[in-house]
Formats: C-alpha cells, sequence, structure tokens
C-alpha cells in the first residue's frame, strides 16, 4: 500500500466533504480606474492576464509595475489566492487558474482582466494542492460551463460560486502535491532544455535573415505582395452564422505555425453578409490588434479571417511566401512595438509599408529550407523534445485527474 493510500485509509476511509466555492470564500476583482500611463515607471508588482494564464503557480518575480498612489485604496493579492482570467475568444480559455503558493511583503495588484477567490478559512488548502487541483479536467469542464458568448466569452462569477470542489484531509493533499509536483519537475527541465533550443534556433535566424548593403533590395511587405486581404466577423447574435463548413480564423490561433483547420467555422450566409472574404491557401497572415498584434501564420488551406487579420498573397515572381513568413516571424518585436492606442493595436497600413530584404530567390528559397528545418526541430509535436513533452504532460495530466477524483463522503 503506498503511503498516499495509507493516509486516506487513516484519515477519510468513508471518502472526502465536497463544498461549493460561494460556501467556503469569496471573489474580488483586479486594479479598477487606472489609465495606460499608470503602467509607465509603476512603483509597484503588477500581475498580468499573460502570467496567471501561463503559471499554474503565480510567478511574483516579475518587471511589470504599475502607479499605486499614497493612501490609494487597491485590494491586493494574498497568499492562498486563487486567480482566474475572466475572459477570452474561447471557451476552453476561460477561468484559467493561477494560484499565489509563496508568501512575499511585496504588495502585488492585479490586472482588471482577471479575478480572485479567496478562501474564508486559509487552513483549509494547501496551496499547492490548489494550484494542481483547479486545473484539473473536472475543474476546467465545471469552469467551462460557466462561459458563455459567441465570439468573446466571459466567465460567470456567479456560477463559479456553485462550482463544487474536494476538500481532503491536508496530509492527503501534502502527499498529493509531493506526487504531482515530481511529474511536473521532468516536465519543466525537459521543456527548459527546449526554450535554450529555440533560443539557439532564434538567433540561427537572425544570424541568417541578417544582409550585406549589397546582398539584397529593400521592399515593403506591400510591394511583394500580388493582393491584400482583411476579413470580418458576422454578427455573434445570429446563431445561423456559426457551426458551417467555411474555416474562419480568429487573432488567438495566429500563432507562427501553418494552420490546416480553424476552431470556428461560418456559413455561407454569414460570409455573404459580413466583411469576411476567401483568402487562397499560403498567405501570410498577420494579427492586428490585441494580445496576439504581430504574430504571424501561413494558411495552408483556403479560409476566411476576422477582421484583425492582415493577410499578404505573395507575388512569387518577387518573394518565396516562407521566406516572407520566417522574416515577418523574425520581426516579431519590432512590429508589435508599433502599436497604437490603449491595446497597442497594429493597422494594415503599418503591415504593408514595413520593410523587408529581398534577396535572389534562390537564396531566398535556401534560407527558407534551413529555417524550416529548425522550426520543425524545436515545434513539431510528433517528433524530438516536443513529443516527449507531451507524452510527459498526458502522463501528469492522467495521474492529475486520477489523484484528484475522490470518493464523496455520505452523510445519513
Amino acid at each position: 500500500m503506498s503511503k498516499l493510500e495509507e493516509l486516506i485509509q487513516e484519515l477519510c476511509p468513508d471518502g472526502v466533504e465536497y463544498k461549493a466555492l460561494g460556501e467556503i470564500g469569496k471573489f474580488f476583482g483586479g486594479l479598477t480606474g487606472k489609465s495606460k500611463e499608470d503602467f509607465t515607471d509603476g512603483n509597484a508588482k503588477f500581475i498580468t492576464y499573460k502570467n496567471v494564464y501561463s503559471n499554474p503557480a503565480l510567478c511574483i518575480d516579475v518587471e511589470d509595475r504599475v502607479r499605486i498612489a499614497d493612501g490609494e485604496k487597491q485590494r491586493t493579492l494574498q497568499y492562498g489566492d486563487v486567480i482566474f482570467t475572466g475572459s477570452s475568444e474561447t471557451p476552453d480559455e476561460c477561468g484559467i487558474s493561477s494560484v499565489v503558493t509563496v508568501r512575499t511583503d511585496e504588495n502585488l495588484y492585479l490586472n482588471s482582466f482577471c479575478f480572485v477567490f479567496r478562501f474564508d478559512d486559509g487552513g483549509i488548502m494547501l496551496p499547492d494542492f490548489a494550484k494542481h487541483l483547479f486545473r484539473s479536467t473536472d475543474l476546467r469542464y465545471q469552469i467551462g460551463k460557466t462561459a458563455s458568448g459567441v465570439t468573446r466569452y466571459n466567465v460567470s462569477k456567479k456560477l463559479m460560486g456553485k462550482i463544487v470542489i474536494p476538500l481532503p484531509p491536508l496530509p492527503v493533499q501534502g502527499e498529493i502535491v509531493r506526487i504531482l509536483d515530481n511529474f511536473a519537475e521532468l516536465t519543466a527541465e525537459l521543456t527548459a532544455e527546449l526554450t535554450a533550443r529555440r533560443k539557439q534556433y532564434e538567433h540561427y535566424r537572425g544570424e541568417l535573415l541578417t544582409f550585406g548593403e549589397d546582398e539584397v533590395e529593400w521592399m515593403t511587405l506591400e510591394g511583394i505582395a500580388a493582393k491584400t486581404y482583411s476579413g470580418g466577423t458576422p454578427l455573434a447574435n445570429k446563431t445561423e452564422y456559426y457551426g458551417g463548413d467555411i474555416p474562419w480564423l480568429r487573432t488567438q490561433e495566429v500563432r507562427f505555425i501553418d494552420i490546416y483547420d480553424t476552431e470556428m467555422r461560418i456559413t455561407p450566409e454569414a460570409l455573404k453578409n459580413s466583411a469576411a472574404k476567401w483568402i487562397p491557401a499560403n498567405c501570410v497572415i498577420i494579427a492586428i490588434s490585441g494580445a496576439t498584434a504581430g504574430r504571424s501564420a501561413i494558411n495552408k488551406i483556403p479560409l476566411t479571417t476576422n477582421q484583425h487579420c492582415c493577410c499578404l498573397e505573395i507575388n512569387r515572381r518577387k518573394a518565396n511566401y516562407r521566406y516572407v513568413f520566417h522574416w515577418v516571424s523574425n520581426q516579431y518585436e519590432k512590429l508589435k512595438s508599433l502599436g497604437q492606442g490603449a491595446r497597442s493595436d497594429l493597422n494594415a497600413s503599418i503591415i504593408k509599408s514595413y520593410p523587408i530584404p529581398i534577396p535572389s530567390l534562390l537564396k531566398q528559397e535556401r534560407i527558407a529550407t534551413i529555417l524550416d528545418r529548425f522550426d520543425a526541430l524545436c515545434n513539431d509535436i510528433t517528433s524530438g523534445l516536443p513529443a516527449e513533452i507531451e507524452a510527459r504532460r498526458k502522463q501528469y495530466e492522467y495521474y492529475r485527474d486520477k489523484l484528484l477524483t475522490f470518493k464523496e463522503v455520505t452523510t445519513a
């Protein structure tokens, strides 16, 4: 019998108690009343949406800052708080959790697009247990049911209060944490190695895309495009516009990849009654709005897009479309810095006027081939490290869901 089985047999042989979140804690929002200027030269640590989304255990060693005035009343995070993302363009990404698992004397301020759940009794759940629990399949399923929308989904805090969680004894929680942390550590080691390989790839990509003055002709992206396309979003309240057979790409799917399918599809009626339009395969697609602004992708199938994508059909007599994709991907940080307004959005004019070096077509093809091979080594989930990481992740998820499934105690 394992140590975990012994603890369960000793401490909760008849099952564990389950409670709704609304019975054992309260929900709070993030920062209020802040302008864009408050996030320039700030004086207090600021927890971003991306931080919450990316880390089951919140990263508090951050450079992000927000300006907080003396005496200003804003809620701060505490040890044990469970933070959730409040909205997303897909229901699967709503309510992603992150937990404050370390104690700190510094004030931590949360972005306004996330919210917090705080236990009334901080002693009923280990924060490290919560970081696994709230990302488990069962909890993700319950959280997903609290989100509603068509093109953008928002979590209902009222419905979140009805989510039910198990409350096993603390020693049981601690042993589960030990087991799952070991699985997670193995995955983290492989991920660190993959990150190093990707940095190496980015270095060589930068080297390959650096040219002498006499090697290239400088043009604009519009100058090497045969045609440019934008798109549109069918009316969200028209359910007959969604669920058809026409692939419809949204900006969150533009992730420096080849796109063979889209998460959403629209109907011919939607295409007829919106600005969405077909674009041919093998365009270079650049996101121009929101958190994904500046990211690029290639569509390997004909598809339609929303209005936040700028699509370039490359003139193949002037440029190799994969070379253009690698150049634009390499320019991501510079492109992103050109964003304007509160959301740092780009626009089609910025994209079209962006410069690109044009060596001979033969050299473009050679560069694209080398970079495609590098990219496959770093990002192909069917081989190499990405495949091993994916296998480890599935193993962790299997044991996480198995260990976090408890018999519910029954009362007479």
